[in-house]
């Protein structure tokens, strides 16, 4: 099942569709935690991600479990790259390479010591502070809270690209020159505005703070700056052409004509919606480092500037909810529940909140309401996930519910009853406080064997033989409810089982003391009389073919052991008796005896 799994992982992670392998790699190792290629899987998905914690986490798990395969260093050195631990990548790599010298590893040893050597360089992004400023943990804040910035967060590429660049620094300089959006960034970090900043032609003047190198490596001389505005606008036949001077109009800062309020309107709208997703961004990478408090406030943050995504209090119940706060967990979830109802929100984002509720509830052993909640999930969306929980909760409660219900004072009160009602020839009342006596004592075989008597004096024999089997099942040693089985069997005429029951009645009667020893014998011959009527026109054919009918017999005859038993029988009865000191052969012997296949004097 874990190799089944990993091959699925597999073919997600060379589809790049990283979750998907991550969460089949996970399944795998819920099944074999051993399995050090699963943990190196788990890592490289992880590093496609770009979670460079989870993939060091994992990696050191490979390594845990097999310290002698190379990838494992490899995966961790790649784990270090990607974090910026140069050193400790380096170190890393050159512990594979001592196991292993390969491409692989190799390669990745290299690629870290470029790394940092183009780190240590000044490459004009630390000329700029480029690095400090995107390593600021209010960056989001900041890019929100300006109007020229903050419609910009709301495209997810562009998110990526600032998360890239808080990464690695380095690359800073290729996104200013392809995105022109990353002016308005950096004018937002720096406290100005670069579109708005306007020069003399010809001059080197910049904005102050700006060192000139900035102008020298801003943008290549093959594209004009991205706040350049050309003069005139090249044909659509027509490739552009720097010329030697750029007559260009410096943009002012961006003025909108309305005739009313509404596009304003819709500029703060974009703004507050901008704030609330970079609340968010800061909540779920608190959430993920369990600083939960940080968590809180960010997603409460998130819910307060934009009251028109219920996502930010599922996230905000989820947070309180790994706090341990459940009753605050479904408050939030609640009213994700009733401001989606207003907002006509996805019916899933609607049974996720229920499904966080039921778990809250169910955390706080409220059975009964984490049930409730856990339907209202699935009746909104249907999900494996809340459908298992749904199943636990239930189980758990039955067993609870049955556990309360116990009570040997009422079940034997409830006995007593039955008893009454039983001298009294109210059958059909007394299996009904004999039920009650079950129900409330469980552990007390007398419940089983009184209710099977009055259900032989119903007729209601498969249901007094189910009683009596359970009765044995609850006190093997209850020789009461091995002699009301003999009877119930004889009552069926089984006569072989219940003689055979009788037997097993006899020797928990000698281990108790002999108290039944007249009953069994009584019943005892009861059921030989009947056996001796239903065979005594039966010839030897007859009483063969019947006796193979019996499933049991028909093995004890085919067994190899048992006909040689039975053909030294035959010429010396005596050694019979030697072989019926072995308890086994003495059963199968007395199983004959009882079928008539062997006959004694």
């Amino acid at each position: 099942m874990a190799e089944a799994l990993k091959a699925e992982g597999n073919k997600a992670f060379a589809a790049k569709d990283y979750d998907r392998a991550i969460n089949l790699f996970s399944k795998a190792l819920d099944l074999d935690q051993s399995n050090f290629v699963l943990w190196s899987n788990r890592s490289a998905a992880k590093a496609g991600k770009r979670d460079w914690d989870g993939a060091l986490e994992d990696a050191d798990q490979c390594i845990k479990a097999n310290p002698t395969w190379p990838k494992g260093y490899a995966r961790k050195g790649a784990a270090l790259h990607g974090q910026r631990r140069y050193d400790e990548a380096i170190e890393a790599y050159e512990l594979g390479l001592k196991i292993e010298d390969s491409p692989a590893i190799r390669k990745g040893y290299e690629e870290v010591k470029a790394a940092k050597a183009a780190d240590e360089r000044d490459d004009g992004t630390e000329a700029l502070g480029i690095g400090k400023m995107f390593s600021d943990p209010g960056m989001l804040a900041k890019l929100a809270a300006n109007p020229r910035t903050a419609k910009h967060l709301a495209d997810a590429s562009f998110m990526q690209k600032l998360q890239l660049i808080q990464k690695n620094p380095q690359i800073a300089q290729s996104l200013l020159n392809s995105d022109p959006r990353m002016i308005d960034v950096l004018g937002a970090l720096m406290g100005f505005d670069m579109q708005g900043f306007s020069r003399p032609e010809g001059s080197d003047d910049l904005p102050p703070g700006v060192p000139k190198s900035a102008a020298s490596t801003s943008f290549p001389s093959s594209s004009p700056p991205p706040y350049a505005k050309p003069t005139s606008t090249p044909s659509a036949s027509s490739s552009y052409k720097a010329p030697e001077s750029v007559d260009v109009e410096m943009a002012g800062p961006e003025k909108v004509e309305t005739d009313d309020e509404e596009d304003e309107g819709e500029d703060e709208d974009a703004v507050a919606k901008a704030a609330a997703e970079a609340e968010k961004v800061l909540g779920t990478g608190a959430y993920k480092k369990r600083d939960l408090e940080a968590a809180i406030t960010h997603f409460s943050k998130a819910w307060e500037r934009w009251p028109k995504d219920v996502t930010y209090l599922t996230n905000l119940g989820a947070a309180y909810f790994e706090k341990g706060e459940y009753d605050k967990s479904i408050e939030a979830c609640q009213k994700a529940v009733d401001e989606g109802r207003d907002l006509r929100t996805d019916y899933k984002l609607i049974a996720k909140a229920y499904g966080r509720i039921g778990s809250a509830y169910a955390k706080k052993d409220d059975l009964a309401n984490a049930i409730r909640f856990f339907e209202k999930s699935l009746t909104e969306h249907r999900t494996p996930d809340v459908l298992n929980k749904l199943k636990d909760v239930e189980r758990t409660k039955a067993a609870a519910d049955r556990a309360a219900y116990v009570n040997p004072a009422l079940s034997a009160a409830a006995r007593e009853e039955g008893n009454r009602l039983f001298k009294e020839g109210d059958f059909a009342g007394a299996v009904k406080s004999y039920t009650e006596s079950i129900n409330r004592d469980p552990s007390d075989a007398r419940g089983y064997n009184n209710r099977a008597l009055a259900y032989t004096k119903l007729v209601a024999l498969p249901e007094a033989l189910k009683d009596v089997e359970e009765a044995i099942r609850v006190d093997p040693t209850f020789v009461k409810a091995h002699i009301r089985k003999a009877s119930v069997l004889f009552a069926l005429r089984e006569y072989t089982k219940a003689l055979e029951a009788l037997e097993v009645a006899r020797e928990q009667d000698e281990t108790a003391g002999s108290k039944s020893t007249r009953e069994i014998q009584d019943l005892a011959f009861k059921v030989q009389s009947a056996i001796s009527s239903q065979r005594a026109n039966e010839t030897e054919q007859e009483t063969m073919e019947r006796a193979m009918r019996d499933p049991e017999v028909a093995g004890i005859m085919t067994d190899p052991v048992m006909q040689s038993i039975l053909q030294q029988a035959q010429t010396n009865p005596q050694a019979l008796q030697d072989h019926m000191k072995n308890p086994t052969v003495r059963n199968k012997i007395v199983k004959l005896i009882n079928a008539g296949i062997i006959k004694t004097r």
